[in-house]
């Protein structure tokens, strides 16, 4: 009897969803949040000791920057609707398996752009934080 194949949800995420985090096949996190936001959420579900290494990422956009945060993180799989090219050499240089439907030249972003240069991923990080604190809404 052959082993059962590593579970691969669909690439689609039904609207509004921009992101699902996986393990062993079953949603453990959900985020209709759109920029960074849902990847900085992460933080805190991995900080409770769900390990990262075990589960699978399913992004709708994944730029340069989100591919920064995913090695950050710790996450070792990637399925996204949409990949940046940018993002390529991030992923491939921290070992990150990924599967895209498809492959744009960049995303549309400001932080895209800025991030284009940078190839540090302490560095990366550091300044990506320190934007998602200052776009955070301050109660």
């Amino acid at each position: 009897m052959e082993p059962e194949p590593p579970f691969e949800p669909e690439f689609h995420l039904p609207a509004p969803l921009t992101l699902r985090l996986y393990v062993e096949g079953k949603i453990i996190f959900s985020s209709e949040k759109h920029w960074l936001h849902p990847l900085f959420d992460l933080e805190t579900l991995f900080a409770q000791g769900c390990d990262p290494s075990k589960t699978l990422l399913v992004d709708r956009i994944t730029g340069r920057a989100a591919a920064f945060l995913v090695a950050h993180l710790g996450i070792r799989r990637l399925r996204t609707q949409v990949l940046s090219r940018l993002a390529i050499p991030v992923l491939e240089r921290h070992n990150i398996e990924y599967r895209c439907v498809q492959t744009i030249a960049r995303v549309a972003c400001a932080t895209e752009a800025l991030l284009s240069e940078i190839q540090d991923q302490e560095t990366a990080y550091a300044w990506l934080r320190d934007r998602w604190e200052q776009a955070k809404p301050h109660a």
